[in-house]
This record gives structure tokens, sequence and C-alpha cells, in this order.
């Protein structure tokens, strides 16, 4: 139960975070200018093709084309080669809710995207970044599948930091790319890992049915 309560905790605290980020930036985005500008001064530079080429790829990873075919053919994989139903359905569902909450949040906050050089095409709103609330949700929850399930404690923690990495990369290209503000990514970030932090509970009190119901038949 306490641990339960622990990922609860978390969660709200990232949620009420994000909600006053967004607050903020709703009704008083001068506050941020400075940051943001800051941050996007230091993470673009002078724009060197080698970085401008380097998070373009990286950007893809979180566009919505692929984190669906990324989130079906882990499911298809998850369920048909190693027969784990709680993980993909738990992966099915977070992705799928990370959509609709991209979709509500920008709709919400309405936030225009900056009016510096966009290096790859965006629509849309700007907050929270829909790639940085993507990464954190599916990315996160896939970190946490490989750390239940991988055996080798070497590769685990390879893969976990790749993910982790990833994750973060996806943020800074958006800034790099022009497409969002620092406080875009964070919010992405926070929205993502308060619900990462709602669903775990859940998925791993699913996990542990299903686990239990298997060794009784």
């Amino acid at each position: 139960m306490q641990n339960k309560q622990t990922y609860l905790l978390r969660g709200s605290i990232a949620l009420v975070l994000f909600m006053i980020l967004g607050y903020t930036i709703k009704f008083y985005p001068e506050h941020l200018v400075a940051v943001d500008e800051t941050i996007q001064t230091a993470v673009r530079g002078n724009l060197p093709n080698q970085a401008t080429t380097f998070f373009s790829g990286i950007t893809f990873w979180g566009n919505t084309l692929t984190f669906v075919c990324l989130v079906i053919l882990a499911c298809v994989c998850l369920y048909a080669l190693k027969k784990w139903k709680v993980e993909a359905q738990f992966l099915a569902l977070t992705g799928g809710l990370s959509g609709a909450l991209i979709v509500g949040a920008k709709y919400l906050y309405s936030r225009a995207r900056p009016t510096i050089e966009h290096l790859v095409s965006a629509h849309g709103f700007s907050f929270p970044s829909g790639h940085s609330t993507g990464a954190m949700m599916i990315y996160g929850f896939l970190l946490i599948i490989v750390r239940q399930r991988i055996q080798s404690k070497g590769l685990r923690i390879a893969v976990e930091a790749l993910l982790g990495l990833f994750i973060v990369l996806i943020g800074l290209s958006r800034i790099y790319l022009g497409v969002h503000y620092p406080t875009d990514v964070l919010g992405g970030f926070l929205l993502g890992f308060a619900c990462l932090n709602f669903i775990y509970p859940f998925y791993n009190q699913k996990r542990f049915e299903a686990r239990f119901q298997s060794k009784q038949n």
C-alpha cells in the first residue's frame, strides 16, 4: 500500500507542477520569456549542420506516426512472442492516453509556437510538447518493462540508460529545432511523468494478479 501511495504522491506533485507551469504560461507568459530565451540560445548555439542533422533524426522518434507504429509493434511482440499480456495492454493504454492528453492540453493552454526559425515543420499549439509527453510516457513505460523483465544486470542498465537518454534527447531536439519553448518540453516531461506514476501501481497490481493466476492454473 505504501508503495502505491508513493507513486500516486509523485504523480500528484508532478501534475501540480505541470498545472502551475500551465497557469503561468496561460496568464503570465512574460515571466517565462527570459528563462526560455536563455535556454534556447544555449541549446541552439549557431545551428551547426551536424547538430541539425542529428536532432532532426532524433525528433523523428517522437513523431505521432512513429509512436503509433512503435506501440503497435511492441504490443504485438510483447503479447505474441513473450505472452506478456498485461505489459502489452498497459503499453497500448499508455500510448492512447498520451495522445488524448496531448491534444486536450494543447487546446486548453493554446500557446503559440516560438517565432524563431523552425528547422522542421510543426503545426498546432506549443504547450505542452507532444514529443516530450509521448517520449516520457511511451519510452518511460518501455523502461519499466525492461527493468522488470531483463534478467542480465549489465544489459538492463544499458537499455535503461539508452531509453532515459533518448527521452532527454527528444526533448532537447524540440528546443534545438525551434518548434518548442524549453518550458513546453518541461511541461511535457512533467505531464508524462505524472501519468506514468498514476498508471504504474495499477499496472503492477494487474501484473501480480496475472502471475498469481498462472501459478494457480
